[in-house]
């Protein structure tokens, strides 16, 4: 258990982790990692203030460190969905729940992009956790659509669940190596649901299965945590980072315009700032 849980590993999230480690709070980070990242990929930053000259890989290495050497606990993987639990949050992480009173979402600007019919069909014969739902379809057959390497950990999982497991390559990425899994050709575009089945279409033609599960190294906001107010494709906040709601912030990109490394990592600051504000409040009101 951690006093903040920070999801996302660009310059807000670091910036945030680094203010709470200082404000007394123990902190994690779930990321990605830093391939996922569009700042690693700019060769050349010239408007960070105080480092005239310096390539994003190398600046995020060294917040990532800053971070790191400080104390903060680090855990590369994809945060599924947030669960309320009284006054903490539940994230939960592959196979983990992580649970604490605070939370910063720090996601990028990056938005997946759904399938046409996969909203619809959440927890409908589709689902984005193969640990969670594999058992639903215990000896049934199943496809396995996968953006990042994540998605091959829970295809092999599934393996060992189904009847049998048909794998669609979403993006380019290491793919598992079972045996029992089959590799199917063909660019996925549509779901559906027609006489109890999910119809997977694709540009090759339709197959029809049991389940369809789907993995991406990213979440909608809305999805990974109901209820979290949008403002368009940006999550809203207030001048201290906070949602509207309790106790859980956003920084960075994920917050809208500019996109800009200097207002992450200030908004990281300031959601840090808060998170400990409210905690203390949260820790003075048990004891009152």
């Amino acid at each position: 258990m951690s006093d903040l849980v920070i999801i996302g590993g660009g310059p807000g999230a670091w910036s945030c982790a680094v203010t709470a480690i200082n404000r007394g709070l123990s902190c994690t980070v779930v990321t990605t990692g830093k391939k996922f990242s569009g700042l690693t990929k700019a060769h050349l930053i010239t408007n960070y203030p105080g480092i005239p000259e310096i390539s994003g890989e190398e600046l995020m290495d060294r917040m990532e460190k800053q971070a790191r050497d400080m104390g903060t606990e680090v855990i590369e993987g994809n945060a599924r969905q947030i669960m309320p639990s009284g006054d903490q949050y539940m994230t939960l992480v592959g196979n983990d729940i992580l649970t604490s009173p605070a939370v910063v979402l720090a996601l990028g600007a990056a938005r997946p992009k759904l399938l046409p019919g996969e909203e619809e069909l959440l927890g409908h014969g589709v689902s984005w956790c193969g640990t969670c739902d594999g058992m639903f379809y215990r000896k049934k057959p199943v496809a396995v659509l996968s953006a990042w390497a994540g998605g091959a950990e829970d295809a092999e999982f599934l393996a060992n669940v189904c009847s049998s497991v048909d794998y669609y390559t979403l993006q380019p990425h290491e793919k598992p190596s079972d045996e029992r899994i089959r590799f199917v050709d063909g660019k996925p575009t549509a779901l559906r649901q027609e006489n109890g089945q999910i119809v997977l279409t694709t540009d090759q033609g339709e197959a029809a299965y049991s389940g369809v599960f789907i993995f991406r190294p990213s979440v909608a906001p809305g999805t990974l945590l109901p209820g979290l107010q949008l403002e368009g494709n940006a999550i809203y906040v207030d001048r201290r980072m906070a949602t509207n709601l309790p106790r859980v912030y956003a920084c960075g990109d994920c917050t809208g315009q500019p996109l800009q490394i200097a207002k992450a990592v200030g908004e990281g600051n300031v959601a840090a700032i808060s998170a400990a504000q409210d905690i203390a409040e949260l820790r003075k009101g048990k004891q009152a």
